[in-house]
């Protein structure tokens, strides 16, 4: 099997045609990449004064044809063979004789093999003129087309296989991505790990974000640009979580930091797919007076349904309802088990929100506490320092519910780290599981409310045949 591509070779701004074709038979006779030249074959033409010969050509036509030259100075035809399909040798011979018949003979060309790929391929350069100097190659319109076909001819004269032509639809599509990382989204990321150190201040915010590399803009809007950025990105700009006003509660101990999970926004106008739909019943709509015209639409309605669901089983290698099934339930536990998941991340995580606020409370007010301890619990104090003294008590209280005593402020923000990614990897699953999981109820409804419909019309094909032969 070989793929082929014809490659034009153009001239180069401000490089001679010497240089160009210089540079480019050079790399096709590399050393290292055909065995120290050992695969490197010509017609009409030495691989080591190559260059020299096709400019030759060239200034020769330019005194026989009175036409302009053009930029083009050479084809490039590149050869690709199967990995353990050829030997060095016979893949050398094979692209010589396609060259011989691409240019029937009548243009000087040279055929590099190289070896130093997992797959064997060929580079074939042959000049843009002719032999006689008089005229040149002319691209032509499908000519990778033609010249694969002289390929795969003589790919089969050597006992070769051959690519077999599919449509562009039948072809294998990517449709697995690398997910990429906006520098918002790095930010965003780089706050969060600085969160969990519990800073007291934005001060210590930004040192801390300076020695992870970033530099800071200080004034009425902060602004951070790290090492790939270009230019300064305002804190407050990544969303909710990150605005002034969220730090200020945060830092004041009013709230807990907990950013909303974050999902990937595409600017791209995509066109909304349309979603499986119920089988419409087709007796209950007669039975509701809509007539024949109605009876004909719900058909052809159902027909595209049952369609769509049959193209989805075939996309997603499902071969049997019991397959289906598997596939649905295996699909609905696992959508309830990560539901659970997330669930239960966000109820511990506040409760640890709760904690924090509690152990920071209790901090703070400990010694206006004592003090009132102290002044005989005095009527006067307590309303100097009713607040303090408030949360003092409810913090007390809330410890007095714990089990194993009061944990320390460090294992908590580790625990809540923890948690956080938890229900961020959870979340990003759950998004999948849950389109998956639809798709799949409603595919198996469809299928399942289809064969019971070719069921029923069944036994009453075969009632009416056992009543046709009742009456002879």
């Amino acid at each position: 099997m070989a793929a082929t591509r014809l490659i034009p070779m153009h001239t180069q701004k401000n490089c001679s045609i010497r240089k160009c074709l210089k540079d480019r038979t050079d790399y096709a006779k590399n050393d290292e990449k055909t065995n120290q030249g050992e695969f490197v074959s010509s017609y009409e033409c030495d691989p080591k004064t190559v260059d020299k010969e096709f400019e030759l050509s060239k200034s020769q036509y330019d005194l026989f044809s009175s036409s302009r030259r053009g930029d083009i100075i050479a084809y490039q035809i590149r050869q690709s063979f199967k990995p353990g399909e050829i030997t060095p040798e016979e893949a050398n011979q094979v692209g010589y004789e396609t060259a011989m018949r691409w240019t029937k003979g009548n243009h000087a060309f040279i055929v590099a093999t190289h070896i130093d790929k997992a797959h064997i391929h060929n580079h074939i350069i042959y000049n843009s003129t002719s032999l006689d100097n008089k005229r040149k190659f002319h691209n032509f319109f499908l000519s990778s087309i033609a010249l694969q076909k002289v390929s795969d001819l003589v790919c089969l004269e050597h006992g070769l296989s051959v690519i077999k032509p599919r449509r562009y639809d039948e072809r294998e599509k990517r449709t697995v991505y690398p997910n990429r990382k906006s520098i918002r989204d790095k930010i965003r990321e780089d706050i969060d790990l600085i969160m969990t150190k519990n800073p007291k201040d934005m001060n210590e915010l930004l040192k801390f974000l300076e020695e992870m590399g970033y530099e800071i803009r200080r004034g009425k809007h902060i602004g951070v640009k790290g090492e790939e950025q270009k230019s300064y990105i305002r804190i407050d700009s990544l969303g909710t979580g990150y605005r002034d006003k969220d730090f200020e509660k945060i830092f004041s101990g009013e709230e807990s930091f907990n950013p909303p999970p974050r999902e990937k926004q595409s600017h791209r106008y995509e066109k909304p797919e349309k979603k499986f739909d119920m089988l419409i019943d087709i007796q209950e709509i007669i039975a509701k007076g809509k007539g024949p015209g109605y009876e004909r639409w719900a058909k052809v309605h159902n027909i595209k349904q049952i369609s769509q669901t049959l193209i989805y089983l075939r996309d997603h290698d499902i071969r049997d309802m019991d397959e289906l099934a598997k596939r649905a339930g295996e699909s609905s536990a696992r959508f309830t088990e990560l539901s659970q998941t997330i669930k239960d991340a966000e109820k511990r995580l506040a409760e640890i929100a709760v904690l924090k606020t509690h152990i920071i409370n209790y901090s703070k007010t400990k010694d206006v506490y004592v003090a009132y301890r102290k002044a005989g619990y005095s009527k006067q104090f307590f309303e100097a320092h009713r607040e303090e003294i408030l949360l003092h008590k409810a913090a007390k209280e809330a410890f007095g519910q714990l089990e194993g005593g009061v944990p320390k402020l460090k294992d908590l923000n580790q625990e809540y780290a923890e948690l956080l990614q938890k229900k961020k990897d959870a979340y990003a699953e759950y998004r999948s599981i849950k389109e998956e999981n639809k798709k799949l109820q409603m595919a198996k409804h469809n299928l399942e409310r289809f064969l019971n419909q070719q069921d029923e019309e069944q036994k009453e094909k075969e009632k009416q045949h056992n009543r046709s032969g009742q009456s002879l």
